[in-house]
């Protein structure tokens, strides 16, 4: 117990300071409308406790995966001034994961919003990713283009076009063209950002740094990704160190953060890259990422939560095509159109740009809350819609991708969520699972 409580005081220097520092009063002002809501600050638990789940997954990129998610929750004291306006005083996630078809993952990931009771928040991030499975379908609006496959590989009939992925698998990716739209990647990653409040907690800065080092590779036969690396001269196939600084500015009046019954997300965030500090590339992104969320005829339904994201954003210079499909925002990575935050009925990346859009609609409605083992469980039903596209340069919204789906939202202690999404698009039908909302 002591080593435990050491290791909290060196990890969470804030929560040992709330603890002994017991008050109502909060040294600072913060605004009422990132107060929680009666119902989740009932529902919210004291002390430090964990959640998780198995991570359990199937489908024909990835083969059959397991593993587990889960957090460690230091929350403090209901006298603590904070208990009230903040989801927790600090999180740990942890993500271990493995698949058939030899993918790896393991993330470490702490946040310690108001560390040491001041106006700042701290975000670390570390892990390494090994993924044979990835997928490439060009860049722009090359990627937009239909699944097509000649029938038995024969180019002489007419081919058969807009396949679904499934057919095109089956069909299209056979012999030679087996890993026609693969590519290998190896990742290690640390990432480390800060925060600071500005008007009463609703608004805040951000600066950040990230180190990589990624291994991009193709596999033997003929390969897409090869041949526009050598026709093309799209960038990225190598090994390289990636060095980005990031900044950021947020408006956040979302009344918890995990699982949001009222306000407004918006942030823009900006990562520069260069050779000159020492980057393999040199590459500016430019990333607008605004939600919002707002309670529906709450005398007729209960808790019936309308949830909406545009998002769009654009990457200049010389950038690897990897940096394509990944828009960082100041929560976390948000990685590729397609796959289970974005466009959910596409595969993971399925659609790479310069100039990348996803918009999002969810209804959120809580139809049953249950206490178990001094636990409380409350349980959300989920249609969703999602619209996106990418671009060279300019919007064309003639070139835009839908998904429609239906999910299923367990909220475990108010903080984490355990999200089951069923999502359907033209091309695809695709079944996740999560440790938190899409948005």
């Amino acid at each position: 117990m002591k080593v435990f409580t050491f290791l909290t005081a060196v990890l969470f220097p804030g929560i040992g300071f709330a603890q002994q520092n017991d008050s109502t009063k909060l040294p600072f002002a913060i605004a009422d409308e990132k107060k929680l809501s009666d119902e989740d600050l009932t529902n919210k638990k004291e002390g430090v406790y964990i959640t998780g789940a198995p991570d359990l997954s199937s489908d024909p990129i990835n083969g059959f995966g397991y593993g587990a998610e889960g957090s460690l929750f230091f929350n403090g004291k209901r006298s603590d001034p904070f208990f009230a306006y903040t989801a927790y005083r600090a999180k740990l996630d942890f993500i271990v994961f493995n698949t058939t078809k030899e993918t790896r993952e393991f993330f470490l990931r702490a946040d310690i919003p108001y560390i040491f009771n001041t106006k700042w928040r701290l975000r670390i991030e570390g892990g390494y990713e090994q993924n044979p499975n990835l997928v490439y379908f060009g860049v722009n609006e090359k990627s937009l283009a239909g699944l097509r496959y000649y029938p038995n590989g024969d180019s002489s009939q007419a081919p058969v076009t807009n396949a679904t992925y499934r057919d095109y698998e089956t069909n299209g990716l056979v012999g030679g063209n087996e890993y026609y739209n693969s590519y290998f990647k190896k990742e290690g990653v640390l990432n480390i950002s800060m925060e600071r409040i500005f008007m009463e907690g609703k608004m805040r800065a951000l600066v950040g740094y990230e180190a990589a080092y990624v291994n991009m590779a193709p596999f033997g036969g003929n390969s897409l990704i090869l041949s526009d690396s050598k026709k093309n001269g799209l960038l990225g196939l190598a090994k390289a160190w990636i060095h980005i600084f990031q900044i950021g500015l947020i408006y956040d009046t979302r009344d918890l953060e995990p699982d949001p019954s009222s306000g407004a997300f918006v942030e823009l965030t900006n990562e520069i890259s260069l050779k000159s500090l020492g980057s393999g590339y040199s590459f500016n992104k430019t990333f607008l990422n605004a939600k919002t969320y707002q309670r529906v005829l709450p005398d007729v339904f209960g808790r019936l939560i309308f949830a909406g994201r545009f998002a769009m954003g654009y990457t200049a210079l010389d950038a690897p095509f990897f940096e394509f499909q990944d828009q960082w925002s100041s929560e976390g990575s948000i990685e590729g159109l397609g796959g289970p935050n974005t466009l959910r009925g596409y595969k993971q990346s399925r659609f790479l740009g310069r100039l990348t859009n996803f918009t999002n609609f969810e209804l959120r409605w809580r139809f049953a809350q249950r206490r178990v083992a001094h636990q409380h469980f409350a349980f959300s039903a989920v249609p969703f819609y999602d619209v996106g596209g990418v671009w060279d340069n300019a919007v064309n919204f003639n070139n835009l991708r839908y998904s429609e789906g239906l999910g299923l939202r367990v909220a475990w202690n108010v903080n984490t969520i355990l999200r089951f999404d069923y999502a359907v698009s033209k091309e695809d039908k695709q079944f996740f699972f999560n440790l938190s909302h899409a948005f």
